[in-house]
């Protein structure tokens, strides 16, 4: 009996252990972000893709090297990532631009716009012409099915626009891949928790 209570321990420390390397090898989770009364509206309302997709935002060792405050986005892995003091980062999973539109440069945060409305630039027009209807109408509200969703960091090089965008995404199961034309998508989770972070100015670093 002692023998079997002893084997049993063992192998329940074991599991602990893993389970603790697992931990760390992934990050510490990072609680989801308070939500404004908008926020909650909604959110209440966007498909339940959103509620489904389980949080990937962890707070890891920064593999970065940039100073503390700094955005950088790995389009190979797919991730961004937010500088901590101490040698720490946020990690966020992201879906970036398709291989034809990617783009990798510096800039900074030249904007930022909550629930922003959204018009398709004269480029995404060209290629696919549906889009010529908004020339008519205008841009499409904010909204929880408007494709730049929750939150919009606009990034600038100097005062010029890149027209690149750091924003949520209204086809949340795409995260992961390669499919936007350019920007970089996040789960409205995310991309609200790195608004909280960050400020006009923040330097960004895409590669």
């Amino acid at each position: 009996m002692a023998l079997k209570s002893l084997a049993i321990a063992a192998v329940l420390l074991s599991g602990a252990l893993l389970g603790g390397c697992q931990n760390t090898l992934i990050g510490t989770s990072v609680p989801d972000p308070k939500l404004t009364a908008r926020d909650r509206e909604m959110m209440a309302l966007a498909p339940p893709d959103e509620a489904r997709i389980p949080i990937a935002r962890y707070q890891v060792s920064d593999p970065t090297g940039e100073a503390p405050g700094t955005i950088v986005i790995d389009t190979t892995a797919r991730n961004l990532y937010f500088v901590l003091p101490g040698k720490q980062a946020i990690e966020y999973r992201v879906a970036t631009g398709a291989e034809a539109y990617g783009w990798t440069g510096e800039a900074t945060v030249g904007r930022m716009v909550e629930w922003p409305t959204w018009m398709p630039t004269a480029s995404i027009m060209e290629r696919w012409p549906e889009f010529q209807a908004y020339r008519a109408h205008g841009p499409l509200a904010g909204a929880y099915d408007n494709p730049l969703s929750a939150r919009a960091l606009y990034l600038y090089q100097g005062n010029r626009d890149t027209l690149y965008r750091i924003h949520g995404t209204n086809e949340p199961s795409e995260i992961g891949q390669s499919v936007s034309s350019g920007c970089i998508r996040m789960r409205d989770l995310d991309v609200i928790d790195l608004y909280n972070r960050v400020h006009i100015g923040t330097k960004v670093v895409v590669k």
